[in-house]
This record gives structure tokens, sequence and C-alpha cells, in this order.
């Protein structure tokens, strides 16, 4: 099996998603705009129904957006900074067991509100693969986001590599990422969970919501 490359574009947790070319992720994940310690994930390969079940990085309930007001929270005029997700990336290689390999790739944006001042943010940020309720593979970093003086927003990517899924849930298994602990959350008022499935059927698809940050 020939590993799958296929990628996912979100404007600040807050836009619509739409497919970017491989030069633009090369910018994004190589030397233009990760993190000087981040590994690079490759350019997106042509799509073939050998490879790998291969789903879209999902978003979290709760977990898409954090935010900090000088005062009351809510009132746009008094926002400190929000912190959402950019780019989302992923790609998947099935191993010779039959499990398949996941590598992950998000770019996390801090954004200056009226109140708001350049500096660093140290905000969480977890990827997990799940499988219903079953968490599969799950890694949490705290990362640093510098917003240089005289800029309103800066950038930081984040990569997993070598995230494993098992054989028997290689396909029908979700991709989730969220700016806080668990990326598996209990879905807000006026939203439903994803439909829980066997082995082997596709998945569904992605969901977002706010939180609250420091």
């Amino acid at each position: 099996m020939v590993a799958m490359g296929c990628w996912l574009a979100v404007s600040a947790g807050i836009g619509p998603a739409s497919a970017e070319s491989g030069s633009f992720f090369k910018n994004l994940f190589g030397n233009g705009g990760g993190s000087e310690t981040s590994p690079s994930l490759t350019t997106p390969k042509a799509m073939d129904p050998e490879d790998a079940y291969c789903p879209e990085v999902d978003i979290a309930d709760g977990g898409s957006v954090l935010r900090t007001f000088a005062g009351s929270a809510g009132d746009g005029s008094r926002l400190h900074h929000q912190i959402g997700f950019g780019q989302l990336g992923r790609e998947c290689a099935v191993r010779s067991d039959g499990s398949v390999s996941v590598k992950v790739g998000a770019q996390v944006r801090a954004l200056l509100g009226p109140t708001g001042k350049p500096g660093r943010f140290d905000i969480p940020v977890t990827i997990a693969l799940k499988f219903n309720d079953q968490v599969l593979a799950a890694r949490s970093r705290r990362v640093a986001i510098q917003v240089p003086d005289g800029a309103a927003q800066g950038t930081v990517s984040v990569i997993e590599n070598d995230l494993i899924v098992p054989p028997a849930k290689a396909v029908g298994y979700d991709i989730v990422v969220s700016l806080a602990g668990p990326a598996a959350r209990d879905p807000g008022p006026g939203r439903s969970a994803k439909p829980k499935r066997p082995s082997g059927p596709p998945s569904a698809e992605s969901a977002t919501g706010d939180g609250t940050g420091r």
C-alpha cells in the first residue's frame, strides 16, 4: 500500500474549508510557517483507491477557539486575543501488519483584539485518533505563539507523526484536534454527537465550537 496525502484548510476556526496546493503546504510546514524545530509534512499525493483510509481532520466541539477579554466576556470591544486553528492536514499510510500510521499537522493562529498587546501566548493543543468513543491514540502539548511588536497576529505549526490505528479500526476512525486538554468532548447545547459505528464503515465529518482562553 502507498501513503496517501490529502489536505484540508480552515481559516482560524471560523471560515469554510478549502483545498490548497502542494506549494502552499510546503511553505506552511516546511520553512515558511511552522516552528523551527517542527518536521515538515510532505506535499499532497494523488488519490488512489488502494491507499489508506484517511478522514478529514475534525475540530472537537468546544475546542476550536480560545478567547480572552479585558473585561466582560463576549464584549468584542474588550477582546484581548483570540486563538484558533488555521491550516489542518493529515497523511496516512498502511503498515505491513494492516495498521495505519497517521501524521497530523495543525497551524494555530493568535489574533490580537482591540485591547490586545504583542507577546507570547501559551496554549494547549491535543491531537487524537478516535473510533466512536474510544481514543486510539492521543498526544497533548503546550505550544507558544509569538506575536511580534508591531504585528496583530502570530502562528505556530504543530506536527505529530506515527499516530497508530490498529488493523481492526483501520476504516471508520476519526482524526480530532482541540485547543484544550482532551480532544473528545460532549457536544454542547444544540449539537448532536456523531453516530457510533462498527469497524469498517466510512466516517462522518467535522464540528467546531468555542472555548475560554487565558
